[in-house]
């Protein structure tokens, strides 16, 4: 049986994240609502009447699917291959992603992608250069 490529699950599951998170900015357009507002209504400023927080989710969202699923001119480059950039962006994209409240399952979901991209980092895994490709195996000894 093969070995789990943690970084492919978890670009798999940043994908989907992004992808909500686009749809909830979209859906924050015309819907605009704050998770917390059963808390306080002070951060319903950041949706209505400018969309700022749509904006921002908007932007997290595409520039999530374009590093995931990377434009040829991203593709192999370091800040494509780098496991620790993805650690540092992913929590704050899911931060903005939980504000609004259409974008609780991107956030959840961001969540557990940089769980897995952690454990890809903690098990020394890398990211190929060429995206969904396998890892060149290290030569043995044996023949």
């Amino acid at each position: 049986m093969g070995k789990l490529i943690k970084n492919h699950w978890a670009r798999l599951i940043v994908l989907t994240a992004a992808l909500y998170q686009v749809a909830a900015a979209f859906e924050g357009f015309f819907w605009p609502k704050i998770f917390w507002d059963f808390a306080t209504k002070n951060l319903d400023v950041a949706v209505k009447p400018l969309p700022i927080l749509q904006i921002v989710n908007m932007v997290f969202g595409v520039f999530g699917l374009c590093w995931e699923w990377p434009l040829p001119l991203l593709a192999g480059t370091s800040i494509h291959r780098s496991l620790e950039a993805r650690l540092v962006v992913y929590p704050l994209a899911a931060l903005v992603a939980l504000l609004i409240y259409q974008g609780t399952n991107a956030g959840l979901y961001y969540l557990i992608g940089v769980g897995v991209y952690f454990w890809a980092f903690a098990e020394g895994e890398t990211i190929c250069p060429v995206p969904w490709t396998l890892p060149k195996r290290t030569q043995s000894g044996k023949v």
